[in-house]
């Protein structure tokens, strides 16, 4: 069974995520930025410790 199978058979089950980020010291949901700022933010490389 391939991953877009698995994603048809649980379409019900699934819920909208909101993903918050820290701008100058506060949470906002990325969904309320403007299209630069969405842009901007994609672009964004983590921070992984080896």
């Amino acid at each position: 069974m391939n991953a877009t199978e698995i994603l048809k058979q649980n379409e019900s089950k699934r819920t909208k995520c909101v993903v918050y980020t820290r701008v100058m010291g506060y949470h906002r949901p990325v969904e309320s930025f403007n299209l630069g700022k969405k842009g901007e933010h994609k672009e964004r490389v983590k921070f992984r410790e080896k």
